[in-house]
């Protein structure tokens, strides 16, 4: 019994060996916000003309998680890029089938700029007035009331009186989650939880819940897309990572956070409000399959991408600061793998 196992385990492996080496080419999904930065290193790697270029599509993080945790095999991704940390309940879906080795690489970091039109007027919001605009519940008067603002002043009297409207990434989303824990989070009041929690609910999921009235719109995952719109409404909002701002500088600005707005500077020491970290994530099983993925976790992890004079940088990437950046370089180097428990 014990050879005949040991004999089907090496079948499995060679037949799943067999049909991955039919892909001869690294496949990535997963995050919009990393989306940039991938492409652009893929096209780098292709070019060398050692391998060919990876295919990327962008899922969203939520969604790229889904795929990369589905299973092992020449039908599953090799790589997913997520703009926020892989969860405890994808780190089980990737157990039960079957991916138990998992590469963990910090990109680098990001700051969520909340933008509108180069022809509107600069502001300055609070995280509490974000939170305002967009909960589906606040406290009005010591009691928790369906959402009542429709125009931005009826929040502050010192903000606009203007209709709210923001454009916002779906729940799959890795930069919704980032902006439910930074902002959502963070800026719903200490009455509206008090409540929440008295009335027998979780505060921190009924802070995240989003207003279903029309005042928030789901835009998908494309980033590029909610630029465009923003661009022709200089009273809307829209929320996605520190690249599409810096692309679009002469369609789009940002508006401060508590003060402070998305710089370099400000996301590498986290001063800005809602700068977070951007990752990728590395299937150990098809390293040594499927051509070219240690060459491009290499690739993307050097200096030349990655570093404070690298390409990405150019780009809106913020650089992780040069410890962060070594122990990341030397775990890549080593293909270390992360817990899944």
């Amino acid at each position: 019994m014990k050879y005949i196992k040991i004999i089907l385990s090496v079948l499995a492996f060679a037949i799943f060996a067999f049909n991955v080496q039919a892909r001869d080419q690294i496949k990535i999904v997963g995050s919009s916000t990393v989306y940039p930065y991938a492409t652009v290193v893929a096209e780098t790697f292709g070019k060398t003309g050692k391998f060919k270029t990876p295919v990327i599509e962008s899922t969203g993080t939520g969604g790229g998680m889904k795929l990369f945790c589905a299973g092992v095999g020449t039908n599953h991704p090799d790589i997913t890029n997520a703009s926020r940390a892989i969860k405890s309940k994808e780190k089980a879906l990737c157990k039960k089938n079957g991916v138990t080795e998992i590469i963990e690489i910090v990109v680098g970091n990001d700051g969520i700029s909340f933008a509108h039109s180069v022809n509107s007027p600069d502001i300055d919001f609070s995280k509490e007035q974000l939170w305002r605009a967009l909960a589906h519940e606040v406290d009005v008067d010591g009691k928790l009331v369906a959402n009542p603002y429709k125009k931005w002043s009826d929040i502050d009297s010192s903000l606009p009186s203007k209709k709210i409207e923001i454009l916002i990434a779906p729940p799959t989303s890795g930069t919704r989650d980032a902006w439910n824990s930074l902002v959502m989070g963070k800026g719903c009041s200490k009455a509206a939880k008090s409540l929440f929690e008295a009335n027998g609910k979780k505060a921190k999921k009924e802070c995240a819940k989003m207003r279903e009235d029309g005042y928030a719109v789901e835009a998908g995952e494309n980033d590029t897309l909610i630029v465009q719109k923003l661009a022709s409404n200089p009273d809307a909002y829209g929320f996605f990572g520190y690249s599409y701002l810096v692309a679009n500088k002469d369609k789009i600005k940002a508006a401060t956070i508590n003060g402070v707005k998305p710089s370099l500077e400000g996301i590498q020491d986290y001063s800005y409000p809602i700068a977070r970290p951007l990752f990728f994530y590395v299937k150990k099983a098809h390293i040594g399959v499927v051509p070219g993925i240690e060459e491009f976790v290499k690739a993307f992890t050097s200096k030349k991408a990655m570093g404070p004079r690298g390409y990405l940088a150019e780009i809106g990437l913020v650089p992780l600061a040069k410890d962060k950046y070594k122990a990341i370089r030397t775990a890549a180097l080593k293909l270390e793998t992360i817990s899944i428990k």
